[in-house]
């Protein structure tokens, strides 16, 4: 039973990431092409969407630092001194462009500067997101090794421009599935560029990472295994297809469903990439993990959190679903 729970509790953090990335990775994307938008009253659309859900989104950005810290404290501790950079400014990114997208309804002469402020910020905090997720990949984490500045590297800096190209493309096809007339048009031009960028990372990625790391190209080219995990880029590749003809689909769900889709399928293609290891090659889960009092503990705290909050995110997406038409949707 103890020697379960350091893989539970890893399931529950690639739960939380997987979620985290498809809500708050759209409305991120959404700032991302923020200012792409031609008119004024599309920017304020645009912000209607995501107005009454946007903060209960980054929860689940909460919830990976709390599982972190209580479940695996010696991942964090051998984590943290090469990524305080990224994470702080992160966290100052994400704390402004919520103040930029609660002051902007109410500014007058103000506004195309909270403008600005609302899509620098998304920028800023999706590219620290790639810089940090390049540096769990790509960064040896041996004794030692990291230091302040080991986040920037090459691959952490491709990862961090292919994240922005994937919110990105996710914000777009949120705004196609919300919105209707010109709103929709404009979001609909975007998909096809950005959804090409994406698929130029993707491939960029999964042929840099097998290279640079022996023992991951082992897992995922030697037989058996290959062909196990071939299911895995072969549905990356039709869900793209699926996503490059969905543009002019009648269903304006299925673009961001199919977005969704491809991250889900990328974050599965990293698990079997790092798995068993909290640390690429450093600790196992097993060895990151706290004592199984600790773990028990934290267990039962979400056990009950995390069904809660999920209802609630549920509820809100449900209470506020449909065509967005109206500008003061969101005061």
């Amino acid at each position: 039973m103890h020697d379960a729970l350091p893989a539970v509790f890893a399931a529950i953090l690639v739960l939380g990431i997987g979620i985290y990335v498809s809500l708050d990775g759209m409305d991120l994307g959404i700032g991302i092409v923020y200012l792409l938008a031609p008119r004024e009253r599309d920017r304020d659309l645009m912000i209607s969407t995501v107005g009454p859900v946007w903060d209960g989104n980054e929860t689940w950005l909460v919830l990976g630092a709390v599982i972190l810290y209580a479940a695996f404290p010696a991942a964090l501790h051998v984590l943290l001194p090469a990524l305080y950079l990224p994470l702080v400014v992160m966290l100052l990114a994400l704390v402004l462009r919520g103040i930029a997208f609660e002051f902007r309804p109410n500014a007058v002469r103000s506004k195309r500067a909270w403008d600005v402020i609302f899509a620098l910020a998304s920028l800023a905090a999706t590219l620290c997101q790639g810089l940090v997720l390049g540096t769990y990949i790509g960064v040896d984490f041996t004794p030692g090794r990291p230091t302040t500045f080991a986040f920037l590297s090459w691959f952490s800096v491709a990862t961090a421009v292919g994240l922005v190209a994937g919110y990105a493309l996710l914000g777009s096809a949120w705004l196609v599935w919300r919105l209707s007339g010109e709103p929709q048009a404009f979001a609909r031009r975007l998909l096809r560029p950005c959804a090409i960028v994406v698929a130029l990372f993707i491939v960029l990625v999964s042929v840099w990472t097998p290279l640079a790391h022996g023992d991951i190209a082992t897992r995922w080219f030697s037989w058996p295994n290959i062909g196990f995990l071939a299911p895995i880029p072969v549905a990356t590749v039709l869900v793209w297809v699926a996503l490059w003809k969905t543009r002019d689909s009648r269903f304006d769900g299925l673009p961001y469903l199919l977005s969704v889709l491809l991250f889900w399928l990328g974050l599965i293609g990293l698990g079997v990439s790092v798995f068993p290891y909290a640390v690429p090659h450093r600790l196992t889960i097993w060895e990151a993990a706290s004592r199984p009092g600790t773990l028990t503990v934290t267990g039962i705290g979400l056990a009950f959190w995390l069904p809660v909050v999920m209802s609630y995110l549920a509820f809100s997406y449900w209470t506020f679903r449909g065509k967005v038409r109206q500008v003061d949707a969101y005061p």
